[in-house]
């Protein structure tokens, strides 16, 4: 057993656990220890649910003596505050639903439930899932781990910087444009987004509903895989669920990556990217030729540039539909006025952040009549163009490696005002959510001791692949391994 019972990972205290070395209470009240004493520095949890912890944890112990118990029976794990969790604050960073409790839980959540797995609580993030640094939240941001003074990243900063400080053993967290990832690059855990329609978005709040996808972040990709096993499946209560059988993940984290092709696309390589940071990655490939895979340098996907203004123009859009319910009248926040529509008015008002009306207005704009063709539908069609470069790269290659972002994690306030600067920190990420691909973050190095993230990208339904090359990756370095200097 280590010194510290935070420094499990899943499938360690499951071992730990199953054979009565210890108790899920004792790991659970060593982890709430652990959060009263780090997160008023980190700020990662919007809610502990200590007394809802502790009373699962109960009931995971009598079903481990009875050896009913799956991998993720009575371990904890951090839920993103845009998943409903029935009977637990469910906010969305946001104060337009600070006070909301929702009456049923999100199927990712069921699932967790179905595994007897631990809520310890719920991540902070930014407001509504638009942001890529938990600055955006309404609540307060984020701190990164690994130093304090930056950011973890965004939108799902709570969960990567939660399972990064050793708050939680994993968290679940929602990626509509690198939401995972991204974080998960900039905390130095695993970020997962699996393909578009392989995770059930029932009870995610949606911001984006064609891009929004949630997934798992963990200390290994072992993790990852047992995460996947539980909450991958159709689901008939989301009409984007795809009924596509699901593979034992963790069958294919055998380490042999002979015979797989890598592709490795220029346009990632992008101006302005921090040269440490693709010093490290070129690095990271080389080690993945070392480890059998045949990698190919001169790959283009030449629609890449063209990602971001799709995006900025697909999901404010989309946000714009889905955040119009919104209006103070069946639930959240309400401001009491003379009028209903100067209630509805200044509900939204004060409700809503800066962030989330920017693009509101952003997408009600690209909606507008005389417009539509313009913007929207013009954006819907080079989304096609992109997904259709990555099918035809996906004819040669079993998957594609990239940086997980084109920088190291930068100073909280350093580019809260200048939002196109903000945007940019998504440039490796967003495509993958335009194609609807799987992708995953994995720990790749580090940079004046601030870490480096490391993207694969897999083929529709191809998270085996994948999860493969970044386990084989994973098991030759020790990147993985490093601590925080909480």
């Amino acid at each position: 057993m280590p010194d510290s019972l935070t420094e499990l990972t899943i499938h360690e205290a499951h071992d730990l656990l199953r054979s009565r070395q210890l108790s899920s209470v004792e790991l659970n009240r060593a982890y709430l220890e652990r959060i009263s004493r780090v997160d008023p520095e980190v700020k990662a949890f919007v809610t502990v649910t200590d007394e809802l912890a502790l009373e699962q944890a109960e009931e995971a112990d009598r079903l481990l003596a009875q050896n009913g118990a799956s991998p993720l029976t009575g371990i904890p794990v951090l839920v993103k505050d845009v998943i409903c969790t029935r009977g637990v604050r469910t906010t969305c960073s946001s104060k337009i639903l600070e006070n909301l409790i929702p009456p049923y839980d999100a199927t990712v959540v069921e699932k967790l439930n179905k595994c007897n797995a631990v809520l310890i609580g719920k991540a902070n993030m930014d407001e509504f899932a638009m942001g890529s640094s938990t600055e955006n939240s309404a609540l307060f941001p984020t701190h990164n781990p690994w130093d304090l003074s930056r950011v973890p990243g965004g939108s799902s900063g709570g969960s990567a910087a939660g399972v990064a400080a050793r708050e939680t053993v994993y968290a679940l967290g929602s990626d509509t444009g690198g939401s995972i990832r991204q974080p998960a690059g900039f905390c130095s855990v695993v970020g997962f987004k699996p393909t578009y329609g392989r995770v059930s978005r029932y009870g995610l709040v949606a911001f984006a509903s064609s891009l929004d996808q949630i997934g798992p972040l963990t200390q290994d990709v072992t993790d990852c895989a047992l995460v996947m096993n539980a909450i991958a499946g159709y689901d008939r209560r989301d009409s984007t669920s795809v009924p596509q059988p699901v593979p034992d993940y963790t069958q294919y984290l055998n380490g042999d990556l002979r015979g797989l092709r890598l592709g490795i696309p220029k346009e990632y390589f992008v101006e302005g990217m921090q040269a440490e940071v693709a010093t490290a990655i070129k690095a990271a490939i080389n080690q993945l030729e070392e480890l059998g895979a045949e990698v190919d340098w001169e790959v283009s996907l030449p629609h890449t540039p063209y990602a971001l203004a799709v995006y900025y123009i697909i999901a404010p859009s989309e946000a714009s539909a889905n955040l119009a319910r919104y209006d103070g009248v069946k639930y959240g926040f309400s401001y009491q006025a003379p009028s209903m529509w100067e209630s509805m008015e200044k509900t939204r008002q004060y409700g809503f952040g800066a962030e989330v009306k920017r693009r509101i207005m952003l997408g009600t704009y690209a909606l507008s009549a005389g417009y539509y063709d313009a913007y929207y539908l013009k954006a819907q069609k080079v989304r096609t163009l992109i997904r259709r470069e990555f099918d035809r790269a996906f004819e040669k290659y079993d998957a594609l490696v990239t940086p997980t972002s084109p920088t190291v994690p930068f100073k909280i306030g350093e580019k809260v005002d200048d939002p196109l600067q903000m945007y940019l920190s998504d440039v490796c990420t967003l495509p993958v959510n335009i194609a609807g691909l799987p992708g995953i973050s994995i720990p790749a190095g580090f940079a004046d001791g601030l870490p480096i993230g490391m993207q694969i990208i897999g083929r529709h339904f191809g998270e085996e692949t994948i999860l493969k090359i970044a386990h084989a990756y994973e098991q030759s370095t020790d990147w993985h391994k490093r601590r925080p200097p909480l």
